[in-house]
């Protein structure tokens, strides 16, 4: 295994463990819990550690309240969010106290007040509010390269140096585009063309397809670090679950490029690992 492969294996042990968790809890009677909120443009994610930052429990729902990092159906994530607490305090039997959700950045004076609204007004003390690459790359845990989000709306690139967010852009082409281009070469209405997107069974058909929209995201990649010494390529998000997609951003961008095992869980996990047990005004 290279240097580079060994600085993903604790990503991909904690999402894996978090997988196992989130079918089979673990009742670990834990002085304190962390959580963390992820309210991502097409999955609300939640994810619960114990005291020694492990994973417990957790839960997701496909759910269309936030669009492009925007609280587009306050009342409705909440109740997704109280209603995914509840369930896993069940299921722990455990008070769920304290939690940390994150937004896209750049976003802060935008939507963090919402945000923040909503994971309050689900019965968590809020106890940090950060950005999403910040949040992810606490599980990633690299010095030196790009965190490439690919959301519902928007592709969102962060460089690290020394570990550390220095630049950011965000990109109108997302998991909706992909989507749009199944729609229009299936002739398949957008929701359908969306779950066939989501079914790991239709990847390998799907992917020469989607490949001219992977090709306009690797550009974008390309175009934004090429200034930088990024030494690899970090994906994270529920679109980047399509297989295969790495290799094509590797091949056009030539840096060495890592998809954790589930994407979409790294940044609810980082979230989580941010955590504390102050609550922020």
């Amino acid at each position: 295994m290279s240097e580079k492969e060994l600085t993903f294996e604790y990503c991909d042990q904690l999402v894996q463990e978090f997988e196992n968790v989130i079918e089979n809890p673990i009742r670990s009677k834990s002085s304190v819990y962390y959580t963390g909120v992820d309210l991502g443009t097409a999955c609300v994610v939640v994810a619960v550690l114990d005291e020694n930052y492990r994973p417990v429990a957790g839960a997701y729902q496909y759910a269309d309240v936030v669009r492009d990092g925007m609280v587009v159906d306050y009342i409705g994530a909440i109740n997704i969010v109280r209603k995914m607490k509840q369930d896993l305090e069940e299921k722990l039997d455990a008070e769920l106290i304290y939690a940390a959700a994150a937004i896209p950045p750049g976003t802060d004076s935008l939507d963090s007040g919402a945000i923040k609204n909503v994971v309050q007004a689900a019965g968590f003390e809020l106890t940090n509010l950060l950005d999403e690459p910040t949040a992810a790359n606490a599980v990633l845990k690299m010095k030196n390269g790009a965190v490439v989000d690919i959301g519902g709306g928007t592709t969102g690139i962060s460089i690290l140096k020394d570990g550390n967010v220095i630049s950011v852009v965000d990109e109108p082409t997302g998991g909706t585009h992909f989507s749009l281009v199944i729609s229009g070469a299936y002739k398949m209405n957008f929701t359908d063309a969306d779950l066939y997107k989501q079914d790991e069974k239709n990847h390998k058909e799907l992917l020469p397809v989607l490949k001219p929209v992977v090709e306009k995201v690797s550009s974008i990649i390309s175009q934004h670090i090429k200034n930088y010494d990024v030494q690899e390529i970090a994906l994270v998000g529920g679109t980047c679950r399509l297989t295969g997609i790495e290799d094509i951003i590797q091949k056009q961008t030539g840096i060495f490029t890592h998809k954790p095992k589930n994407p979409m869980f790294v940044t609810p996990l980082g979230i989580a690992l941010n955590c504390k047990r102050e609550s922020i005004d």
